[in-house]
């Protein structure tokens, strides 16, 4: 059974992206100059990003479980998941070793001198009580849902997926007595993907509102108590997604740089809300725009978005050792390599937790002793500017995965490649 071919969907202009930048810099503005107005705004980017974890559940369901039902062979199903967390295993194993070996070189929490008894832990109280959320056994039992429709009305990714799978899988095997059912599902999608772009027109405002409140809450000051720290976590951002990720591209035939270029508008949408998700909606219509196979993408976008979380883990690592410089706490190689052992499967475990990257570190220091988890405060004050980088990170990231697991797949149109990144580009 093949599914009907979708509407084109909603995506933002090539304006968009423009009025956008002028709102982050409006928002740096007021929040500079007028800090307790700045701050007073918050409700506006706050209330953007809900307006698209509004639409998240349903377009994750309705692109999966079609792109499913359309792919004819199950088995294609189990080849490109397979593949994919291949590829996540190994760039987010990659950026866990990069943050380490940079905390190893810089040294940004050097010459601190801090005593962790004087450091206050109730700042940080609200992160690790929800830490137990990425063990492996929090994982396991928050991918299952209570119902099949509560998977879409709490929103939670992965349980929507879950579901996604599930109903795609049984279509396929119904077959062409589900054929109507599943017309009604492609025209469903793109109602949806409709209702995308009608808030997109929202989206400077939401920029604007969350840009203004970061700076007037947490002031431009607060990055040169910890400049070095900030500055290491994001020129090693720029390295991975620059030199690794543009490595993968080359490799798989386009440039990282028009990539980069084609997204603008989302990358300032992410810059400017501090949030990849916030993108998620036209980062699954642009890369089917620009030729990956929407049955690909609808799997491999999503979850990306709780495995594939390169900016994050490169944080992770980075933050930890940083702590342990500051308080003094000197790690050897084994016991460096238990934070990285432990790392590797709490980064995977935090997917779907709101604020993964803060509380996956607390998790993560929770199992090694050796440094104190209290030490968090020292950075919970420029978390909100390293969140914008571990974002934005994370969403390139996502973007090259789908691309070349598309191109593994033998499912990358490279003339509407071509035509979206502005160059031709070669196979893989």
């Amino acid at each position: 059974m093949t599914a009907p071919a979708a509407p084109p969907a909603a995506k933002p202009s090539g304006r968009l992206y423009l009025i956008v930048l002028a709102a982050i810099v409006a928002g740096v503005l007021v929040g500079y100059f007028a800090p307790a107005t700045g701050a007073a705004l918050k409700p506006l980017g706050d209330g953007f990003i809900k307006l698209v974890k509004m639409v998240i559940a349903p377009v994750i369901f309705l692109t999966v479980a079609t792109g499913i039902a359309g792919m004819g062979e199950l088995g294609a199903v189990g080849r490109v998941v397979g593949r994919a967390f291949a590829y996540f295993l190994f760039f987010s194993t990659l950026a866990l070793i990069l943050g380490l070996v940079v905390a190893n070189v810089v040294a940004p929490g050097a010459g601190l001198h801090i005593a962790p008894a004087s450091l206050d832990a109730s700042a940080i109280a609200t992160y690790t009580a929800k830490a137990h959320a990425t063990t492996v056994t929090g994982f396991l039992t928050n991918i299952i849902p209570t119902t099949m429709v509560s998977a879409l009305v709490e929103g939670d990714i992965l349980q929507v997926l879950f579901v996604a799978i599930l109903t795609g899988v049984a279509l396929a095997l119904v077959g062409e007595p589900a054929a109507p059912l599943l017309r009604a599902l492609v025209a469903a999608q793109a109602v949806v993907f409709r209702v995308v772009g009608i808030l997109m027109m929202a989206a400077p405002i939401g920029a604007f509102g969350a840009m203004a409140f970061t700076i007037g809450k947490f002031g431009l000051g607060a990055l040169a108590h910890l400049g070095l720290l900030v500055a290491s976590f994001y020129l090693t951002s720029l390295f991975f997604v620059f030199g690794i990720l543009g490595l993968v591209g080359w490799a798989a035939g386009f440039s990282i740089f028009r990539l980069v270029a084609y997204l603008k508008a989302e990358l300032l949408l992410v810059l400017g809300t501090s949030s990849s998700e916030a993108a998620l909606p036209s980062l699954i219509a642009k890369l089917e725009d620009a030729g990956c196979r929407p049955a690909v993408v609808g799997l491999v976008v999503p979850t990306g978005y709780s495995f594939n979380l390169d900016g994050t883990n490169i944080y992770m690592t980075l933050a930890a050792l940083f702590i342990a410089q500051a308080c003094d706490v000197h790690l050897g190689f084994g016991q460096q390599a238990l934070l990285l052992g432990v790392a590797m499967l709490s980064s995977k475990g935090a997917a779907g937790v709101t604020g993964a990257g803060f509380i996956t570190l607390a998790a993560t220091l929770a199992v090694v002793p050796d440094v104190p988890v209290a030490g968090m405060a020292l950075i919970l004050g420029v978390d909100r500017f390293m969140s914008e980088c571990r974002s934005l990170t994370n969403f390139v990231g996502n973007a090259v995965a789908t691309i070349v697991v598309s191109a593994w797949e033998g499912g990358l149109d490279r003339e509407r490649l071509n035509a979206a990144l502005g160059r031709v580009t070669r196979p893989l």
